[in-house]
């Protein structure tokens, strides 16, 4: 599963312009606010605590115009609490997108 950058990285331009500092900007905002509802996606135990994570996890993606992000989040919360799948695929992600 590759990261895919279009839809994502062309929202951050739209967004920044031709300024760099502000896209690497952006682009760290996203990488904080995944990892930190990724944490939570992690910590959810109940079905409740899991369904508000994925979805939490489908807003962000949304915001951003993540498509590969809202498709797993959406497969998320068709999933079991603590599905070692679906936190690994998102975990994915957030490394593919990270690294760049």
């Amino acid at each position: 599963m590759a990261y895919e950058a279009g839809t994502l990285d062309a929202t951050l331009a739209a967004a920044a312009g031709n300024d760099p500092v502000l896209i690497a900007e952006l682009r760290l905002a996203f990488v904080e606010s995944l990892t930190h509802q990724l944490d939570l996606l992690r910590r959810a135990r109940c079905d409740g605590n899991w369904q508000i994570a994925a979805l939490r996890l489908k807003g962000l993606a949304a915001s951003f115009n993540a498509e590969r992000l809202m498709v797993l989040a959406d497969q998320a919360i068709d999933t079991a609490p603590g599905d070692p799948v679906a936190v690994r695929r998102i975990q994915t992600f957030l490394d593919e997108f990270a690294a760049g």
